[in-house]
């Protein structure tokens, strides 16, 4: 597969981590992304796509695109013999200004770009970038896309400098510190989350720790389980346990196995760093 991807320039850089091409033959049918502190955007350029957001929701397809708000849950992607599209990923706090409703009325229910900017200019962006002369055009017009349609949002400074907070340590934080050092009650700050990243402070940092326990893990060595929970600030190794299951559907040994398959069966492969095989 062919991945391409920059970051934008201000002020766009303070909303999002990297704009990204890609284009080619999925490693798998499907794919499964555990929760991560981002937000996505994807415009399609290819055949549909399927996302499933948990085992008790229905699988969707998606013909011009879609957006994502943080998910609570693992996602289940579908993919065509051949994917083609552009993409943006999010800091938690960057979709924000792009949306026309509450972040929480979209959290674990994806939806098409249609159902967040209107048909024809969703069809117009499509056109110009299916056929602009390569990924970096392609890259530079979503760019131009996204600082069109930039907003003020009311919020956003506090939202940021909290959610950049929480990220700084890990997750490892407390709660209840945030609002005291923001001026602002817990209600208040939970709210302006929820309005403008889709979940709570609280879950925010849950899903920041989560990931930063899966990126210290080294599939290529042994797992001592126990001393990872702790590192990252788990009660026990039960609860680390529980939080795994919670966010992946899968055991942390099971985890690992289903990772280890896709380096062993795709090594250096673009999306070997997240995706996992759904099949």
């Amino acid at each position: 597969m062919e991945y391409v991807s920059r970051v934008p320039r201000p002020p766009l850089d303070g909303l999002i981590d990297d704009l990204y091409y890609l284009e080619g033959a999925p490693p798998y049918a499907r794919l499964m992304l555990p929760p991560m502190p981002a937000a996505l955007l994807i415009v399609n350029l290819g055949e549909p796509f399927r996302i499933r957001g948990g085992i008790d929701t229905e699988t969707a397809e998606y013909t011009d695109g879609c957006v994502i708000t943080m998910p609570t849950r693992a996602l289940e992607f579908g993919y065509p013999l051949r994917t083609r599209s552009v993409g943006v990923h999010f800091k938690p706090w960057g979709l924000a200004p792009f949306l026309s409703m509450p972040a929480a009325e979209l959290c674990d229910r994806p939806v098409t770009i249609e159902q967040v900017w209107d048909r024809p200019a969703v069809a117009e962006l499509r056109d110009r970038l299916a056929t602009a002369d390569g990924p970096h055009e392609m890259l530079a017009l979503l760019e131009q896309e996204l600082t069109r349609r930039l907003c003020e949002t009311a919020g956003l400074g506090l939202v940021r400098h909290t959610s950049s907070i929480i990220a700084a340590t890990g997750g490892a934080v407390a709660i209840g510190g945030l609002n005291a050092a923001a001026g602002v009650s817990s209600t208040h700050l939970a709210q302006r989350f929820k309005e403008l990243i889709g979940i709570t402070p609280k879950r925010l940092a849950r899903t920041h720790r989560f990931a930063a326990t899966v990126f210290a893990i080294n599939p290529a060595g042994p797992v001592d389980w126990a001393d990872l929970a702790g590192d990252a600030g788990y009660f026990d190794q039960a609860h680390f346990d529980h939080e795994f299951r919670a966010f992946t559907g899968l055991t942390p040994t099971r985890y690992l196995e289903v990772r280890r398959r896709f380096l062993r069966e795709h090594p250096g492969h673009v999306l070997d760093s997240w995706p996992l095989p759904a099949d």
